[in-house]
């Protein structure tokens, strides 16, 4: 097998949705990191190099918003992708995510939403 092209941290307290995630974007050949909260998540954004971000709005009693900030400071021109299941949510205006992603999402919605960032080094939020 070759090795991945792209790694990606997973980012969600529902272990059931990082399974998904993980399972499929390792079949499209990504390298997977999960994290259940945000401290581990930065732990993990700290010892290893990531191509993307893949964050809950919602990540236990913490908020995957205010993490956004953190990893655009420590991880510059890293894209970061929300999952939520409130798209339409007046928080989500202005939220600085590359895009976001809503629950639930399809595997095209997934692994092509990462593919585009990934390769465009873009921005598709909205």
């Amino acid at each position: 097998m070759d090795s991945p092209r792209h790694t990606v941290l997973v980012v969600d307290d529902d272990a059931a949705i990082r399974f998904l995630c993980r399972v499929n974007l390792e079949l499209e050949g990504w390298a997977v990191h999960e994290a259940a909260a945000i401290e581990q998540a930065r732990k993990t954004l700290a010892a290893a190099a990531v191509d993307l971000v893949l964050l809950d709005v919602h990540v236990g009693v913490e908020s995957g918003l205010d993490f956004i900030a953190e990893v655009r400071e420590r991880n510059p021109g890293v894209p970061v992708v929300l999952l939520t299941g409130s798209v339409g949510s007046p928080g989500l205006k202005g939220v600085d995510a590359d895009a976001i992603i809503a629950k639930p999402f399809t595997l095209e919605q997934l692994t092509g939403t990462l593919a585009r960032l990934v390769l465009r080094g873009g921005s598709e939020a909205g």
